[in-house]
């Protein structure tokens, strides 16, 4: 089966419902696209979790280890990370309160999508938060 996102008019309503979201392999690089995307959806309203146990702190905020480290609900969980990782991140994904396990631009991996599916979550792959964020305003 291949990845079927969900229709644009989905993902805009995801994101107009959205106030948290936790963005694993964020860097504290302002060169990386993980700050730039996770410095522009901050700027549009969200608040942005870091996951990455290298880095202390970014965006003003103190970074975590992994997704169960984060205490409460999570609307949208953002990955930049490459695809093999998928699985596991999908795995440790379940175990926590999240609504949508969102692979970001280029970042598609099929045994995580049907892990996810097959539980009933909503996944996005291959998908830019950024530029959906822009589209559907």
């Amino acid at each position: 089966m291949a990845i079927e996102n969900p229709s644009r008019q989905e993902i805009g309503e995801i994101l107009k419902k959205a106030k948290r979201i936790a963005v694993v392999g964020i860097s504290d690089n302002p060169e990386r696209t993980s700050y730039t995307v996770s410095e522009a959806m901050q700027k549009a309203g969200y608040e942005i979790i870091p996951v990455n146990p290298l880095i202390d702190e970014v965006l003003g905020s103190k970074a975590v280890a992994s997704l169960k480290d984060i205490e409460g609900h999570v609307d949208i969980v953002n990955i930049f990370r490459r695809p093999e990782f998928l699985p596991d991140i999908a795995k440790e994904f379940t175990e926590m309160d999240a609504d949508v396990f969102w692979a970001q631009l280029g970042i598609e991996n099929e045994e995580a999508y049907q892990y996810l599916k097959e539980k009933g979550y909503t996944v996005i792959m291959d998908r830019c938060i950024k530029v959906e964020h822009a589209m559907t305003k």
